[in-house]
């Protein structure tokens, strides 16, 4: 069985990341939510749980196994990847948008590939079209994530 590990703070995980993981070819993909100790800020707004609640909306029940899991960032470059792999196990390849994520995966020999990005969308775009109430980022969201995303930003 060959795995994926696809690593993103996923704030808020959106149709892009979705079309992403629906690319992938291996028949396990390992989704690693990082930062997963942040939320209540502007940048990472969502709890680990919240993130991973909006990934099982977004993606068929009967896609490819998936396993979602919990990467707590270090803050230390030097170990991260030797820390993702206590976490999650060595030798997949990897799947990053982030040119830091991919550098260090390389430098311990992986295959890091590059997300394939199909959607004119990132994370960062989407929390500013949810900080200005800007509904337009409806278009970029699963639909039964949207209940969520506006109670969220009406407070």
């Amino acid at each position: 069985m060959s795995t994926a590990l696809f690593i993103g703070r996923f704030q808020p995980f959106h149709i892009g990341h979705a079309s992403a993981i629906a690319a992938m070819p291996e028949s396990h993909i390992i989704i690693g939510i990082g930062s997963s100790q942040y939320s209540g800020t502007p940048e990472n707004p969502f709890t680990f749980e919240e993130r991973k609640g909006m990934i099982e909306k977004s993606l068929p029940q009967d896609a490819k196994k998936y396993t979602i899991i919990a990467i707590p960032d270090i803050h230390d470059a030097d170990r991260w990847v030797s820390h993702v792999e206590s976490i999650v196990g060595a030798g997949h390849t990897v799947y990053t948008g982030n040119d830091i994520t991919k550098q260090l995966f390389e430098r311990k020999k992986y295959t890091v590939l590059p997300v394939q990005k199909n959607m004119p969308i990132s994370a960062s775009a989407l929390r500013n079209m949810l900080q200005e109430h800007n509904t337009d980022w409806h278009a970029y969201v699963s639909p039964e994530n949207i209940p969520m995303l506006t109670a969220y930003y009406a407070t």
